[in-house]
């Protein structure tokens, strides 16, 4: 219990309350001269503020009057000393800001209380002031907390519904305002990361998308995610270097591969990345060993096998039609080449060829498709997209590759598989 007495406790209260008005406008042109932020802020948005700093010193006086001593609530701190604001100045005034005002307010209070109470008293309502002061910290940053995790959710559920769209290929403009409000700035092409959401994403996964984007921004890129059942799914955007920058973010997935799609143009096509990517997510259990991140390309073999359509035309569009293209005994050559079990001297002799011409054409074909023969899982596409090669997959390919070829050249006579006669 406070050694002030009840009267004059009261007597101290009246005078308090009858200089609130004066130790109101005392703090705010204190904040006037001392903080240039107050002296930006538009004049709705400066009384709006007046009116903060008055209802915190009639706060002060209600409870020293009331309390005998005892420490404020926060509840009831925040609802008289911030009710009077609207939610929106929270946004305008950050919690710096406010900060400076609460420090501000507290010393110029406590500079005026000196001619106005009676030195019996002061040691108490200094002390009173300390008091209520620290309170009203303590309540302001739970307030703009609370306005954190509130915003935190809603800017979630905004980006859960942008990435939700990119994979359904609904992304019109309101997609694109919703990718803005949430930092997007739509710069540069895009590309999608997709694997196994973390542990702690399935609980509140917003802090998981405040990882992601903040990783994303240390290097440059903007970033989009959401967790899609057991998938984190991450959308890239100024991306320059394909795996370089898949990699600032495959540590916040959880375990098993991580697959990146191919480049994108922009936000709009990114559905064009996710569904390569996860299409090959799903082949990705073929190669347990795969690098983290990988790839869509790398999963080229792996994705065949599964029966992906477009790892199929791929196949055919960057691995056999370049051969076709390029000499006929190419392609003749690598069907020869695996036909005897990838032996080169076999291969010569099926050829009636040196066995160093055989070597020449191999490396052609590296040259050409990126990929190596002699490399069993990079053998794979080639083999699967050559003409002659066995098995209904095959069959498919080469069926795809006179039709892709025919419809980009449609009057020049073909042989099988688009060979030009």
């Amino acid at each position: 219990m406070s050694p002030t007495g009840t009267a004059q406790r009261a007597e101290a209260t009246r005078q308090l309350r009858a200089a609130t008005g004066s130790l109101s406008t005392a703090a705010t042109a204190r904040m006037d001269a001392d903080l240039p932020w107050f002296r930006e802020l538009s004049a709705e948005e400066r009384s709006y503020v007046g009116m903060i700093v008055q209802a915190g010193v009639k706060g002060f006086v209600d409870w020293f009057a009331d309390s005998g001593g005892a420490d404020p609530q926060d509840d009831a701190v925040v609802g008289q000393v911030f009710g009077a604001a609207p939610r929106a100045m929270a946004g305008t005034v950050d919690l710096h800001q406010t900060v400076d005002l609460i420090r501000l307010t507290i010393d110029e209070v406590e500079a005026n209380i000196e001619r106005l109470l009676d030195p019996e008293v002061l040691p108490d309502v200094h002390a009173a002031v300390l008091r209520y002061g620290r309170e009203v910290a303590f309540a302001t940053a739970e307030v703009y907390a609370r306005a954190a995790e509130v915003r935190g959710r809603w800017d979630a559920r905004l980006e859960a519904l942008a990435v939700d769209a990119v994979l359904r290929a609904e992304t019109d403009e309101s997609v694109l305002s919703r990718a803005s409000a949430v930092g997007w700035s739509s710069r540069g092409e895009v590309a999608v990361v997709v694997g196994t959401a973390p542990p702690e994403a399935s609980g509140a996964p917003t802090g998981v998308f405040e990882d992601v984007r903040h990783a994303a921004k240390e290097h440059g890129l903007d970033a989009l995610s959401a967790v899609q059942g057991h998938l984190l799914v991450v959308i890239l955007g100024g991306v320059h270097e394909l795996e370089k920058d898949a990699s600032t973010v495959v540590h916040l997935f959880g375990e098993g591969a991580v697959v990146v799609g191919p480049v994108a143009a922009d936000l709009a096509h990114a559905h064009l990345s996710a569904r390569v990517a996860l299409d090959a997510l799903r082949a990705a259990v073929g190669w347990p060993d795969a690098p983290r991140p990988v790839s869509a390309h790398d999963l080229l073999p792996e994705r065949i096998l599964a029966g992906d359509d477009l790892a199929r035309l791929e196949a055919v569009d960057h691995l056999y039609r370049p051969l076709a293209e390029s000499r006929g005994e190419l392609v003749e050559t690598l069907v020869a080449y695996f036909a005897n079990g990838a032996g080169i001297e076999a291969t010569a002799r099926a050829l009636f060829v040196h066995a160093n011409t055989v070597r020449y054409r191999l490396g052609q074909i590296a040259d050409l498709t990126g990929l190596t023969p002699r490399s069993p899982r990079r053998a794979h596409p080639p083999a699967r997209a050559g003409p002659r090669a066995p098995g209904r997959l095959t069959a498919t390919v080469r069926d795809a590759a006179d039709s892709l070829l025919a419809a980009k050249q449609p009057h020049t006579q073909r042989g099988p598989c688009g060979v030009t006669r």
